[in-house]
């Protein structure tokens, strides 16, 4: 029978020399399986005479761990060398430019919108939202719409019940306000706008509009005509003449559209895609808040006056980027969009 020693020299040799790890697996097996050299060791101690057990026993157990500890350092050194053959295979060339990934940006609805409150901010006036389910009262009546005017109709507006709508303009946002503060008033409404419109190069169902209240005392149609002017220029150019032609609203009395001299061609060119050679551009809708809606809002109309006015926001951006296509600001075509960053 060999000894506690010799085994050991012999284990510790084929260890060190296994080259992979099904072979180490192997010898483990070979010395401390269940049928291993070592466990046939301790079987055979009641073969030592009994003065000797105690010290064989001591042997054999540390047979047992130095081989066992020799299986786990051969292992360790198999992983190791698995480890660093992967991060070799997985190296990354930090000097090699990365992909910086796409980031998104503002659509350009709300870049012309956030252009047009900036302006109007600087004006001083407040930015208020409302909802876009409305009801009929806010809708039509408060803003002194007549019975059988035809915007009323179910072929023009998404009704949900006889009562509540979906708005078909932002108007319902200013006679919340007249109802709810007290002039001074001077806010803007931004938001979308629902009417049954069937799509075309120049229509939509849905769309976008900023309307603008001011009432006070003393306001005149001055005020508006210099107000509506300012904003001319500072969107689509200082060179920007406006005019205004009569118009009927029936929330403002009088009313007017107001145009505005083309900023691309000035009227010089006959073929102009923007103003068709008239010189001139529809931008917006406005007038001098009627005495019925300010009533609405419990007003003295002897003391108080104001104006409104209201422009689509697809429709300036259109005129302001040269867009031909109002349908283009939904189909999501990335595209599109990009031209816009």
């Amino acid at each position: 029978m060999r000894t506690p020693a010799e085994i050991f020299d012999e284990a510790k040799a084929a260890i060190e020399n296994a080259d992979d790890p099904s072979k180490t697996e192997d010898l483990r097996i070979r010395y401390l399986g269940k049928k291993g050299e070592v466990t046939a060791l301790l079987k055979t101690m009641g073969t030592i005479e009994p003065q000797e057990r105690k010290a064989f026993g001591m042997q054999v157990n540390k047979l047992k761990q130095d081989v066992e500890a020799l299986i786990e350092a051969r292992k360790r050194v198999f992983a190791d060398a698995g480890k660093q053959s992967k991060l070799a295979a997985e190296t990354i060339d930090v000097s090699e430019p990365g992909k910086i990934p796409a980031a998104g940006t503002k659509h350009i609805i709300t870049i012309t919108i956030d252009e047009i409150v900036r302006i109007f901010a600087g004006l001083g006036y407040s930015v208020i939202e409302g909802p876009e389910v409305e009801t009929v009262f806010h809708n039509f009546d408060a803003l002194n719409a007549a019975a059988d005017h035809p915007s009323r109709d179910m072929s023009d507006t998404f009704y949900i019940t006889e009562d509540t709508l979906l708005r078909t303009q932002t108007s319902p946002v200013q006679i919340r306000t007249l109802i709810s503060q007290k002039p001074p008033i001077k806010v803007i409404s931004p938001g979308r706008c629902f009417r049954t419109d069937t799509p075309d190069a120049t229509h939509s169902p849905m769309f976008h509009q900023v309307e603008g209240l001011l009432v006070d005392e003393g306001v005149t149609m001055t005020d508006l005509k210099g107000t509506l002017d300012f904003f001319a220029k500072k969107m689509f150019g200082a060179d920007v003449r406006t005019r205004f032609r009569p118009h009927f609203f029936p929330f403002t009395e009088p009313s007017a559209e107001m145009d505005m001299s083309c900023f691309i061609c000035g009227g010089n060119d006959q073929s102009c895609r923007v103003c068709k050679g008239s010189g001139w551009i529809e931008i917006l809708g406005c007038g001098m808040v009627h005495p019925n809606v300010l009533k609405v809002g419990g007003l003295d109309t002897d003391r108080y006056t104001g104006f409104a006015f209201g422009m689509g926001v697809e429709r300036s951006a259109m005129l302001k980027h040269g867009i031909e296509d109002i349908r283009l600001f939904y189909e999501n075509d990335i595209r599109f969009i990009e031209q816009f960053y």
